[in-house]
């Protein structure tokens, strides 16, 4: 059986290397850190998380939940590491990014099956079984090869056989990461702020930071006049309705982070004995809170 090929060591290419390898092929894993550097990610390893530490709900009723209980059973690389390094994060499975990261590429580099390729794919290449996990920082030299190849298909599908690559879908590849910021511990003011989880589902993880109606408006006024950091040309794109940045959410209406980020439901301030008008809710980012 030849090799089964993986293009991209990030959370799906690691999984599909370990799961392949797990059956019994051998695996080649390619990834292109750090040779060839992204815009976002900052070490080596592979499976690095570029935005938010946490891998969601392991509520058995929620969608992601359920999934990662299935991953969980069928023996999940991503799932297993990250349990080993969580920190804690209520009903959510968050992570120590560095030391998840750090543990995945030590499990895939010990895998007798699985050897690590650190280069950049340019073109896909012939050899099949192939797997294309390269995610949103795609290298342009393989998103070119990538778009060709989807001019072909799609020429071929509408009867237009001479399409050319600049009229595929590459106006529909897009990546856009609204930053998730990380805050001192040492600087949160522990009389007004509280530790609790919404609807005391898993302990006190969460330190919570309340706001009253004048507190939020002010902060939501300040917002809208704020300065905006300036966008990289990889991420001057449309926006995902499933992430967007908290100035967007705000330019639509001052009710309208209420009921996204900064919802309070299920918190009960215990300065006031009520529910707050809005909350910044902080999880820890690593084990050293």
């Amino acid at each position: 059986m030849r090799p089964v090929t993986v293009i991209g060591g990030g959370l799906s290419g690691a999984e599909a290397a370990w799961q392949a390898a797990e059956a019994g092929a051998a695996v080649h894993l390619y990834e292109m850190r750090p040779a060839v550097p992204t815009p976002a990610h900052k070490t080596a390893h592979l499976a690095e998380l570029v935005c938010s530490n946490s891998l969601k709900s392991l509520e058995l009723t929620t969608a992601s939940g359920l999934l990662n209980a299935e991953l969980g059973r069928l023996g999940s690389l991503i799932l297993e590491v990250g349990k080993r390094h969580a920190v804690p994060a209520g009903t959510a499975l968050a992570v120590d990014r560095e030391a998840f990261a750090a543990g995945v590429t030590a499990r895939l580099a010990g895998h007798p099956r699985i050897t690590i390729i650190r280069e950049e794919v340019k073109a896909l290449p012939p050899d099949r079984p192939c797997i294309v996990a390269t995610g949103p920082l795609t290298s342009d030299a393989l998103a070119e090869d990538l778009c060709a190849l989807f001019a072909r298909f799609l020429g071929e599908a509408e009867g237009r056989p001479g399409l050319t690559p600049a009229a595929a879908p590459r106006a529909r590849l897009f990546f856009y990461d609204a930053i998730s910021p990380i805050v001192a511990a040492d600087s949160v003011d522990r009389t007004v702020a509280f530790a609790a989880s919404r609807y005391g589902k898993g302990g006190d993880d969460y330190l919570n930071c309340p706001m009253n109606e004048a507190e939020y408006t002010a902060f939501w006024d300040a917002l809208r006049a704020a300065e905006l950091y300036p966008l990289h040309p990889f991420e001057a794109t449309p926006f995902f309705e499933g992430c967007l940045p908290i100035e967007e959410l705000a330019r639509r209406g001052k009710e309208t982070l209420c009921f996204g980020p900064m919802k309070p439901v299920g918190l009960t301030d215990p300065r006031t004995g009520r529910r707050p008008y809005a909350v910044v809710q902080l999880r820890r980012e690593d084990a050293a809170g």
